[in-house]
This record gives structure tokens, sequence and C-alpha cells, in this order.
């Protein structure tokens, strides 16, 4: 038996072409749904933000992993999701600037929308650019951003200041308080796995779709591309855009739990942990973006159970990098020791293991 061949191109692009996939989806789904009814809320809001986190990095993906453009810059559109997110849902009154529009149905879609006409503007960049020189330019919205952000404090408030993040009202029913059967960190998490399930299923059958063959052409061979007949600046519009819309939207949704966020949230470093987790989880990948997400999104939790299991860790003095300094640390570690012995990621790792089993006991 051979587990990766496929008989038909139906089967080779469904969107699970397969019993066992099919099977494991229905299974992590029911898990994902009783998981808030058996874990504790610190974890659970670990886990939500895992989720926030695994839609933000499929978006990088769509751009970076599926169509070759790479870009650092996530964190500005990132940001422009939670300030449009913040300016709608805010106070009217308020010392910012504020609509009173609570409704999660019209702030999340309109931070997506936003951020992807924002993408749309910057795309126009990835049409003459590509490589160093495009991660470069993308580089420089983060700065620009950082700039933006600290002086209009209209919008956001100030540096070392903040504003309120948007908040998260369902059909006006708050999410954002405890309720009479679930707590604030059940119903939030539950509202950022359906979300996740959602954003993830829309960008996997984007991806099977023509516009993510042409994906895939243009970051296999460009010039190639083209020559054949895919429209470079369209295809790099739209990926710029679809990417930059999920980054919105996962910028709204980042801090609605905590209600507050500043602007130096925004900066160089966010964006260098969304390449990580694309990197890590495994580029090109709908699946590894989600794993990469929850990897690191857990590790920092994890390092701070360390001194627990590593008593010499307690001891460390201050002068030397403590469990939180770890973390950068770790950042950098992971994402050279993954592309250099496994560069297909965490989802590298899991094909490996999969195909060993389906093969099993035959080596070949």
């Amino acid at each position: 038996m051979r587990p990766e061949l496929r008989t038909s191109y139906r089967q080779d692009i469904a969107l699970f072409n397969t019993g066992s996939k099919q099977l494991a989806v229905g299974v992590l789904l029911v898990v994902a749904l009783l998981l808030p009814f058996a874990t504790p809320d610190e974890w659970l809001h670990v886990l939500e933000m895992g989720c926030v986190a695994a839609i933000g990095a499929i978006g990088l993906n769509l751009v970076t992993g599926y169509a070759g453009q790479v870009s650092l810059g996530h964190a500005f559109f990132l940001a422009v999701g939670a300030y449009t997110a913040a300016a709608l849902s805010g106070d009217p009154d308020g010392r910012t600037i504020g609509y009173g529009i609570t409704e999660i149905l019209i702030w999340l879609p309109a931070a997506g929308l936003v951020a992807a006409l924002t993408g749309v503007i910057v795309a126009p960049l990835a049409t003459r650019l590509r490589g160093l020189y495009l991660a470069i330019v993308t580089l420089g919205l983060v700065f620009l951003g950082g700039h933006l952000w600290a002086e209009w404090d209209d919008l956001t408030g100030g540096p070392n200041i903040g504003r309120e993040a948007a908040t998260p009202v369902l059909l006006g029913y708050p999410l954002n308080q405890d309720g009479p059967y679930l707590t604030k960190d059940q119903q939030m998490y539950l509202l950022m796995a359906v979300l996740l399930v959602i954003f993830a299923l829309a960008a996997r059958n984007l991806a099977r779709s023509k516009i993510g063959r042409a994906f895939n052409a243009i970051r296999d061979r460009d010039i190639a591309a083209g020559i054949i007949g895919v429209s470079l600046p369209k295809y790099k519009t739209i990926a710029f855009a679809v990417s930059s819309a999920y980054a919105g939207c996962a910028g709204a949704l980042m801090h609605a739990s905590s209600g507050f966020f500043t602007p130096e949230t925004f900066n160089l470093l966010l964006s260098v942990l969304f390449i990580a987790m694309v990197l890590i989880g495994g580029a090109g990948t709908i699946s590894g973006s989600i794993m990469g997400a929850f990897f690191l999104t857990l590790l920092p939790r994890l390092t701070l159970e360390l001194p627990a299991f590593l008593p010499f860790l307690s001891g460390i003095p201050s002068d030397t990098p403590n469990v939180f300094q770890l973390n950068q640390i770790l950042y950098g570690a992971l994402i050279i020791v993954f592309l250099i012995f496994e560069p297909r990621g965490l989802f590298g790792i899991w094909i490996r293991i999969r195909n060993y089993w389906k093969a099993w006991p035959f080596s070949y």
C-alpha cells in the first residue's frame, strides 16, 4: 500500500481524501468542543490565544508558504485589524475614537475588510519586488506602523497608555463575562475554536482552487507561471489581500478577551513570532500553521512549568537568562533547528510518522 497514491484528480484535491483523515478531523472536533468542560480556565485562555494565533498564521502561510511572497510585516496588518475593531466597538464618549458597535458579526468582518484593503495597497510592491527585497519592504511596514500608532493618540490611546479592545458581543450576548452556564474563558475559547475551524476550512478550500494552484505556480517559478498565463499582479494582489484579511481578523480577536492593548504590542517580535509559527509548523500547509501556532503559544506556558521539573532553574542568578527570556532564545533556536533538520516542520514530522505506520512492516 502506498500512502500518497491517488487514483483520480477528484481524490487528490478532496478536502479530506481518506477515511482516516475524516475520522481524525471528527475526533479532533469532538475533543475541541469537550475540552472547555475538562480544562482549567487558565489553560483555556492559553488555548484561546492559540486559536487566534492559528488564524493569523494561516493568513501568513497563504502569502508566504503558498504564494512564495516573503512578508515580515504581519504585525502591521494585525494592528490594522485590531484598531479597526476597537474603533468600531469603542465607547463613543470615551477618550479614544469609538462608535459603540459591539456586535462581533459587524466589527470582525470590518477588521478583515480594512486590513484586506490595506494589503491591496501594499500588493503593487509585490509585483515589482521579490525575495529579500520584498521582505525588507514589508519589514518597513512594521516600523512605519509603529510610528503611526505612537502618534495617533485619538485612535490608539498613545504609547504606554493604550486603549480598550473590541468588545465581543454575539447577537446581543456578551461573551467577555461569565454567563449562567459557562465562564468567560469557556465562552471565548468556544468562539475562537469555531472561528478557527471556519477560517481553516476557507483557507483549505482556497488552496485547492484555481487561485491556490496559481499561488503554487508563482511560488515555485514565477517567471514560468507568467509565461503559461498566470497573471502575477492579479494573484499576488489576491494573496496579500487574503493574508491581510486573516491577519486583520486575528488582530481584532487577539485582545478581545483581555480587553486592553497598547501600540507596543505590534512590534517586530510579533512578526518574527508568526514567521516562526509558519516555519516550525510547516510552510505551505494549513495544518502546519495550526500546529506551529499552538506549539509556540503553549511554549511560554510550558517554560513556566520548567522550574517544577528542573529545580535548578529556580536558582538561576538574576544576571542570567530567566525562564521568560528563554522564550525568545527558544524561538530562534527552534527556527534554526527546523530549517536545518526538518524544513517541512511539525507537519513534516507528522507525515513521516503517518507514512511509517501506513507502510508498516515494510520500510519502503
